[in-house]
C-alpha cells in the first residue's frame, strides 16, 4: 500500500514516555523517515513520575502511555519490555530494571541474573515488548513483538544496555550487546513491535488524528 506524506503528518509531537537514552536512540533509528515530530520526556519540564505497578507488561505500558498524554496534553507512545527466563519460571519479567533492587544498575541486574541461572543448564529465554499509544483520554493502541534466544554465561559485549550483555541470539551468534543498532533494530522485540506498528502507521496517524479532534479544547 502507497501512503501519500499527508497520511503520515501529525501537526503535535508524538512524546516518547521514557528517559531512558537507550530507548530514545532505538525509537529515534526506528521513527527515522517518518514524518511525525518525535519527542521525549527530557524535553519537558519536570512531570510526575508513573508507579510501574501493573501485573503485566501491556498494562504498565498503557498506564505509562495514559500518564503522559494527560500530562501534557499530546499523544504518548510508552513501551514496557522485559527479559523472561524460562527456568527460572519467567524473572526476572517486569521486575526487569529492578530485579536487583528498586534503584538497581544495569550490571547489578545482570549479575542477579547470571547468579540465579548459576548450574542451571536450560537457558532458554525471550525479551518481551509491549508498545501502547494513547491520548490525553480513550482507548490505547497496543503492539507486541517477541525476540527469543538464550542467557549467556557471561557478559559480552559492549552495546545497548540492560540485559543485552547477556542474552544470545542464536541466529546471529551474538548477544544483544555485540549487535549494532541496525541489526538489535531489525531483530530485537522493540524492532519487532515497531515494525508491526510502523506496518499500520497510516492508520495510526489518522487514528489519532481522529481522536485528537476529540479531545475537549
Amino acid at each position: 500500500m502507497t501512503v501519500g506524506r499527508e497520511t503520515l503528518r501529525l501537526d503535535r509531537p508524538l512524546v516518547l514516555a521514557t528517559r531512558n537514552r537507550g530507548k530514545i536512540s532505538e525509537f529515534t533509528e526506528l521513527f527515522s523517515g517518518i514524518d511525525v515530530e518525535v519527542k521525549c520526556l527530557d524535553d519537558f519540564g519536570p512531570i510526575p513520575s508513573v508507579a510501574e505497578d501493573g501485573e503485566t507488561f501491556e498494562d504498565n505500558a498503557v498506564k505509562k502511555a495514559r500518564f503522559t498524554a494527560r500530562v501534557l496534553g499530546l499523544p504518548a507512545l510508552a513501551d514496557d519490555s522485559g527479559l523472561t527466563v524460562k527456568a527460572l519460571k519467567g524473572e526476572p519479567g517486569i521486575l526487569s530494571a529492578r530485579y536487583a533492587g528498586e534503584d538497581a544498575t544495569d550490571i547489578e541486574n545482570n549479575i542477579k541474573l547470571l547468579e540465579r541461572m548459576t548450574g542451571v543448564q536450560e537457558r532458554d529465554a525471550a525479551f518481551i515488548c509491549i508498545l501502547a499509544i494513547a491520548v490525553p483520554s480513550g482507548p490505547a493502541l497496543i503492539y507486541e513483538g517477541v525476540c527469543e534466544g538464550v542467557i549467556s554465561r557471561e557478559l559480552t559485549g559492549n552495546q545497548g544496555f540492560g540485559y543485552d550483555p547477556l542474552f544470545y541470539y542464536p541466529p546471529l551468534k551474538k548477544t544483544f550487546a555485540q549487535m549494532t543498532q541496525g541489526e538489535k533494530n531489525h531483530f530485537s522485540h522493540r524492532g519487532k513491535a515497531m515494525a508491526e506498528l510502523r506496518g499500520e502507521l497510516d492508520k495510526v496517524c489518522i487514528w489519532l488524528r481522529q481522536r485528537l479532534s476529540e479531545e475537549p479544547s
